[in-house]
């Protein structure tokens, strides 16, 4: 598809009217809500994520028909219109695989049970089609990193990249990744992922939070090798870690906006970048991760550089949570956004509500109403985006019926 094909295909659902209009939304954002709920913005972000690795969200299960799948994949889009949602954000690349026919990585598992077998159809290439004809725009969501949820290569499909280049590859919790300090890495992270850019018009490329991984206590990523090869001029490997994710950041949007300056480059990092205590910057938080020092991921310098379109910092905790405050932290990434002309949306923990294990709080079906009552305080806040897909359908204690009663009257677009 050509590059004036690829925009005038995703105009004509960006600029509808077209599909707004029928679906019976056009003029709506103009209708005076009922007492106490929030006017509809002209524009507004409302997401939900569909995770597929683990098949958590989709598919229900690997080994399904193709004719099931794809039911239950549109299934989502519908519930997602139902619920007077904007836009689908679908993982598309969960581990180091694809949901589309890519020349560079296998087939994804969570379709067939085999990696690298076709599951008889397009997931992608469908799923941006039908995310359009229903008025939602469609993000790729792709880690670009994680490897495998074990350490055992033989387990990957024989042509799998990670087998013929072991040397990429490090062992860490119990999982594979790939190495980030290397700069072929780097290169084919960002060719496999743009794969699928140059051949569907998705509206945006999202990464989640995975960077460096996660830290597991008592072991070591074992990346000094490539530090000592590429770590020259660096004061410690923590800085030249965030050196390596912050090339791979801006690499990858400057590649996006080749492909096509119409498609959006997001990332939804954990919520605290780095606590108060540690840098005079950071949020009025005490949490036991920051992503900073952490996962290496400068993720606030992303927004105030302007690299991104969009950051959806992942805020999953109550109102009043001592360690890391829903109250504390919008105010903090409100700040980080203003002026910067990046695009503030707020991730949203819906898989809370009602879970047994949760604090009292996330039992009250009026607490995520109460997160977007707080954060229209906020003019920089543009939107949610809700964690996930299979919540949004069971809504287990009425939750998200909530949201959309309070705050969702009628459909709006997405911010442009």
């Amino acid at each position: 598809m050509t590059r004036h094909m690829r925009q005038i295909t995703r105009r004509g659902f960006v600029t509808a009217a077209g599909a707004l209009a029928a679906l019976g939304m056009a003029g709506e954002a103009a209708a005076a809500p009922a007492h106490g709920r929030r006017r509809s913005c002209p524009e507004e972000f409302r997401g939900m994520w569909v995770a597929t690795v683990a098949n958590r969200d989709w598919p229900s299960r690997p080994g399904l028909t193709a004719a099931r799948q794809r039911a239950e994949l549109l299934a989502y889009l519908d519930r997602a219109v139902d619920r007077r949602l904007n836009t689908v954000i679908l993982q598309v690349r969960p581990t180091a695989d694809a949901l589309w026919p890519s020349p560079y990585e296998p087939w994804s598992a969570y379709l067939t049970g085999v990696q690298g077998r076709h599951p008889g159809w397009d997931p992608l290439g469908t799923a941006v089609t039908e995310a359009h004809a229903r008025g939602l725009e469609l993000h790729a969501w792709f880690n670009p990193y994680r490897v495998a949820g074990h350490t055992d290569p033989g387990r990957l499909a024989a042509n799998h990249p990670a087998r013929k280049h072991p040397e990429w590859v490090l062992p860490y919790g119990g999982k594979l990744y790939y190495n980030p300090g290397l700069p072929e890495v780097r290169a084919f992270v960002q060719d496999a992922m743009l794969d699928a850019v140059a051949r569907y018009p998705v509206d945006a490329v999202h990464w989640d939070d995975y960077f460096y991984p996660y830290p597991v206590a008592g072991e070591d990523f074992g990346d000094d090798a490539a530090y000592r090869r590429y770590g020259g001029g660096f004061r410690d490997k923590a800085a030249w870690r965030r050196h390596n994710i912050d090339l791979l950041v801006r690499e990858t949007a400057a590649r996006i906006k080749r492909i096509d300056p119409g498609i959006r480059f997001g990332i939804s990092p954990f919520g605290v970048w780095r606590n108060s205590s540690t840098d005079p910057l950071g949020s009025a938080t005490r949490a036991g991760v920051e992503t900073y020092d952490d996962l290496h991921a400068d993720t606030r310098k992303w927004v105030r550089q302007g690299w991104i379109d969009y950051v959806i910092p992942q805020l999953y905790w109550n109102i009043g949570f001592g360690a890391a405050d829903y109250a504390k932290l919008v105010p903090w990434w409100a700040g980080v956004a203003r002026g910067t002309g990046v695009d503030l949306f707020i991730g949203e923990a819906l898989y809370k509500a009602g879970d047994p294990a949760q604090p009292a709080p996330w039992q009250d079906p009026a607490e995520l109403s109460r997160h977007l009552t707080l954060a229209r305080r906020y003019p920089e806040v543009r939107g949610h985006c809700f964690f996930a897909a299979k919540e949004v359908v069971t809504d287990r204690i009425g939750a998200m019926a909530r949201v959309v009663t309070d705050h969702y009257p009628t459909r709006v677009r997405p911010p442009r």
